[in-house]
């Protein structure tokens, strides 16, 4: 079998309809849009969701949610990531970001607790959950709040 002898299989495709050739076609003259009116002109029609004057749903439904502009969105690791590292590494969000652990840094680092850490670290982040803390302290590191 060669890619220049491959067909699709009988009945699976079918040829395009060929509008505005002439009337043994089926869709001559109008081309199967009608005699007049906005959907017979070329252009023609209304906008998605155009409901003919009426109030669209859009509209009719009730708006929901709400946007907090001045959130803070953390960069976030979990303690057992930090596993690969020396004893006594110094751990911050650029050497994170260098390592692939963190894409972006955000407004700030934060480590959480989950997993287990058994290498002593000096860990700097601008917050850490109550786990993690004492996780990092149990095995000896440090922690600093930036």
């Amino acid at each position: 079998m060669d890619l220049n002898s491959l067909r699709p299989t009988p009945g699976s495709t079918k040829n395009r309809k060929r509008k505005g050739r002439g009337p043994g076609s089926g869709i001559g003259k109008t081309s199967g849009r009608g005699q007049m009116g906005q959907n017979s002109r070329s252009g023609g029609g209304t906008r998605p969701g155009f409901e003919g004057g009426q109030t669209p749903l859009f509209k009719r439904l009730r708006k929901v949610g709400f946007n907090n502009y001045f959130r803070k969105e953390y960069a976030v690791v979990n303690v057992k990531e930090l596993n690969n590292y020396e004893d006594g590494t110094v751990i911050t969000s650029e050497v994170l970001k260098n390592d692939g652990l963190i894409k972006r840094n955000l407004d700030g680092l934060k480590v959480l607790g989950d997993g287990e850490l058994t290498v002593k670290l000096d860990i700097k982040a601008n917050k850490f959950s109550q786990s993690a803390k004492e996780k990092i302290e149990a095995v000896g590191g440090s922690v600093e709040v930036i």
